[in-house]
């Protein structure tokens, strides 16, 4: 982590927040139930929730018992997910009739969100590329009693079609040093060798999903980690060949903008349009997102 010194802003709150135990998040399943009523049959099972200031269906959740262990997760009635990974899906913005691709599924935290967007009409796939892992998927959309999905199982880099989508996200596997909060073997920060051979997986995958997206389409590339390879670096490399325009966007949240230049990686001004968020910014976790449009 020590490389992100000069470019994390407020570097020793960042690294306060690393070793403090991460919040509980909950959404609740907009399908299912009110988040109201969620919350009172919540509080009289003992727990103590606290609702995000901007996301009115989602809470911060504090009990004796885990949040996992009760009768309302089991019903599909919310979905236990970290605030920073809500964020991707807002910024992608799905509407109800729309076709819909979420290119990365597993296991279907952002996939059971974007069905809530979508009213559950429409036409969602999830895709993976790990039969193990749609396992997961498969679990959380019936829990969750999402009906528009539709599961597929395909390296993302190859799924077929062209210009399919409305909407496509690329929640991309990635070294995951943004969820050091959970995982402390990652405050050392990933090997060079794993970032560099993610990165060329990443930059396959964002090719792809701007091809699979129709013609003024939008797509999200996220991740949840830091290294600039993996982000800034991966968003320029489709600039540069002309298949996309990148969008800006403000998400509701304490965050930096994308890096000009890491190194002696030059970046530009345009990545300043793209989004940080660092485990400080709101006792969260961290990740990158970046808006892009296949040109018309």
């Amino acid at each position: 982590m020590e490389r992100y010194r000069e470019v994390i802003p407020e570097w020793e709150a960042f690294w306060e927040a690393i070793l403090r135990p991460l919040p509980t998040v909950i959404r609740t399943n907009t399908l299912r139930i009110d988040p109201s009523d969620l919350r009172r049959r919540l509080e009289r099972k003992g727990f103590d929730l606290r609702p995000l200031l901007w996301d009115e269906t989602c809470f911060e959740i504090r009990g004796e018992i885990p949040a996992g262990n009760t009768l309302e997760h089991w019903l599909g009635y919310y979905y236990i997910q970290e605030a920073t990974q809500l964020l991707p899906v807002k910024a992608l913005g799905p509407k109800p009739g729309e076709r819909v691709l979420d290119l990365c599924a597993a296991p279907g935290g952002k996939t059971t969100q974007i069905a809530q967007y979508m009213e559950d009409s429409g036409l969602l796939v999830a895709n993976d590329d790990s039969a193990k892992r749609i396992q997961a998927l498969l679990a959380n959309v019936y829990r969750l009693g999402v009906r528009c999905v539709v599961v597929t199982e395909c390296p993302g880099q190859e799924f077929p079609g062209e210009a399919e989508f409305d909407r496509v996200l690329v929640d991309a596997p990635c070294s995951a040093e943004g969820v050091a909060r959970r995982f402390p073997h990652l405050r050392k920060g990933a090997p060079p060798g794993v970032i560099q051979r993610l990165a060329t997986l990443q930059k396959k995958l964002l090719v792809r999903a701007l091809e699979l997206v129709r013609p003024g389409g939008i797509v999200v590339y996220s991740t949840c980690t830091l290294a600039p390879e993996e982000n800034e670096g991966v968003v320029q490399s489709v600039l540069e060949r002309g298949l996309a325009e990148l969008l800006p966007w403000e998400p509701p949240v304490p965050h930096a903008r994308g890096l000009v230049q890491f190194g002696e990686a030059e970046y530009g001004p345009e990545m300043q349009k793209t989004v940080r968020i660092y485990p400080h910014h709101f006792d969260s976790e961290g990740g990158f997102i970046a808006v892009l449009r296949r040109p018309q």
